[in-house]
């Protein structure tokens, strides 16, 4: 409100106030509806009226949250609203009417990597779509007599396995004239450059 009064007064226009309703008491993270929960994803769990159970958490190797009173707790494949569900229903032995909600605080489950050439190797968030020019971006760009002609994209599989390989050249990624596509980058997904 405060950004739209600003930019309204700089340029001379009626301010038109807007009404933003307040998210359902209980609601889910407001990130994207259909993000789902990973390893090493940090959650704020709120349990309406039950600061004894409320906090951060983390979401283990093995995909769980430890939660007080209901202990272990599978998190990780499911999104936030489910999440929220499911631990609402457990509560009920302990809480009347329990009422969750279910934050991504941080997103580190969702991380591509670049390896090799580049002047900042290492691993990335993801946090929206991120093609391999903006991660090579990312990295700091190329190192000198890196060979830009064979860069690989190993894409992760089922259960984390190698999946498929593809080959990518970044200087016919950058041309003016018909450039190739860009490749749209995936969780787990390597980019390599030797």
């Amino acid at each position: 409100m405060l950004f739209r009064s600003v930019a309204a007064a700089a340029t001379g226009q009626a301010q038109t106030p807007t009404s933003v309703p307040a998210p359902p008491r209980g609601s889910a993270s407001p990130q994207a509806p259909d993000y789902v929960i990973g390893p090493d994803d940090v959650l704020t769990l709120k349990f309406w009226r039950e600061d004894d159970l409320s906090g951060d958490v983390i979401v283990r190797p093995d995909g769980r949250i430890t939660v007080p009173l209901l202990n272990e707790v599978a998190a990780a494949g499911l999104t936030p609203a489910t999440l929220k569900a499911q631990l609402e229903q457990r509560a009920q032995a302990f809480i009347s009417e329990p009422n969750v909600t279910v934050i991504v605080k941080q997103m580190n489950s969702r991380r591509v990597f670049v390896n090799g050439m580049v002047e900042k190797p290492g691993a990335y968030p993801l946090v929206g779509p991120m093609t391999a020019l903006q991660l090579i971006a990312l990295a700091g760009g190329f190192r000198e007599f890196a060979n830009t002609d064979q860069i690989v994209i190993m894409h992760r599989g089922a259960s984390g396995q190698p999946g498929l390989r593809v080959s990518f050249s970044y200087r016919q990624g950058m041309r003016r004239k018909n450039p190739i596509p860009d490749p749209e980058l995936q969780p787990g997904d390597t980019l390599i450059r030797s």
